[in-house]
């Protein structure tokens, strides 16, 4: 069944990335069903570390809300294909992600995803695993999950903030870890992961370049909400916020779909706090404002002023009150979609 598949995503990937109409166009969103819940997960099981933790006993109750919510769970290089260039995704799909290939993954979520038969995505930052850190996997047991179907994504070598250096530097860390990944996997990774979720508009155009399908950080939301693949979020699940309420409010977001956005580059420099600015899409413009809640982490519920164009077009505009800290800072805005679901658009800034 692997080989099945395997040979569908090549044949697949060899007609997307010889299209014309690769990176020229601009995702088609509004179709119907093009949208997607990402997850993303750290560790497993250690308790020592609850900001990147998930207990056995959440992770079993998100595996089971997966397999009785009517979910599909897809390869995350599937589904981005499929926003791109393939067949409409279903309603609610969800992939699963991992980031930094901790050892916690290999004991302890691997068989659980395994046993239901759960595609999942480990991003890999390879100079730990070179250097034999006893907290990582090693290489055999990468290479054993790789066999086994999971997909090998690239988290740089160094997991550096990478915003704090010049993107030259970013580039060799990136480069280095994809002919690390292609030396022992056989292949080098087509998704990469900011490490932190950390990310610039220097550092999207660089992944852009390097010839990565897409781009992941970790800011809250769900793919289809703002275009570009270069800074994908997703939601982050751990001890604090994986319990399985909170898991079946991400996993059935619905996208809020926003364009224009300002500043278009999450680093932020000297204009400090950003005027944050976005434009909502037409079907979301009869929306009353107050039925739209906007979060900074920074300082709790944000002041949102709405203004409409002449020609019915509506912006947000969110100021906030005070500068950004040094480091991520996020945005999170939600508004009531039909059946109990939530339409959601977040994104995570950084100030060296």
């Amino acid at each position: 069944m692997r080989q099945i598949y395997t040979a569908f995503l090549i044949f697949s990937f060899s007609l997307f990335f010889n299209s014309n109409l690769i990176y020229a166009t601009t995702p088609q969103f509004d179709k119907a069903g093009q949208s997607a819940v990402v997850l993303i997960y750290h560790r497993f099981d250690e308790p020592k570390y609850p900001n990147t933790n998930t207990t056995a006993e959440q992770l079993d109750a998100h595996i089971n809300e997966l397999k009785t919510g009517g979910y599909t769970v897809l390869p995350l290089e599937e589904i981005i294909f499929r926003l791109r260039a393939g067949p409409p995704l279903p309603p609610k799909t969800v992939a699963i992600t991992i980031d930094d290939a901790y050892r916690s993954i290999y004991d302890v979520a691997w068989p659980k995803f395994k046993a239901a038969n759960l595609p999942i995505t480990v991003f890999v930052a390879t100079d730990p695993v070179d250097q034999g850190v006893k907290s990582y996997m090693s290489w055999q047991q990468i290479t054993e999950l790789s066999e086994n179907g999971v997909n090998i994504g690239n988290h740089s070598a160094s997991h550096a903030h990478m915003p704090n250096s010049p993107t030259s530097q970013s580039a060799k860390d990136i480069r280095r870890a994809s002919t690390r990944l292609k030396q022992m996997l056989g292949n080098s990774p087509s998704l990469f992961a900011y490490p932190y979720g950390e990310v610039s508009l220097g550092l999207t155009k660089l992944i852009e370049a390097e010839g990565f399908m897409a781009a992941f950080g970790q800011q809250s939301g769900v793919i289809g909400s703002a275009p570009g693949y270069y800074n994908l979020p997703r939601f982050s699940l751990n001890e604090k916020y994986g319990n399985i309420d909170r898991f079946k409010l991400a996993v059935n977001s619905l996208p809020l779909k926003v364009s224009h956005i300002n500043p278009n580059d999450p680093l932020i420099g000297i204009n400090n706090p950003p005027k944050i600015r976005f434009m909502l899409d037409q079907s979301l413009a009869s929306i009353r404002p107050k039925l739209l809640n906007c979060f900074l982490s920074s300082e709790g519920r944000a002041k949102i002023n709405r203004t409409t164009t002449p020609d019915g077009e509506t912006f947000i505009q969110i100021q906030a009150q005070k500068p950004f800290p040094k480091g991520r800072t996020r945005l999170n805005c939600t508004l009531p979609a039909e059946n109990g679901r939530w339409r959601w658009y977040g994104e995570q800034y950084y100030v060296p």
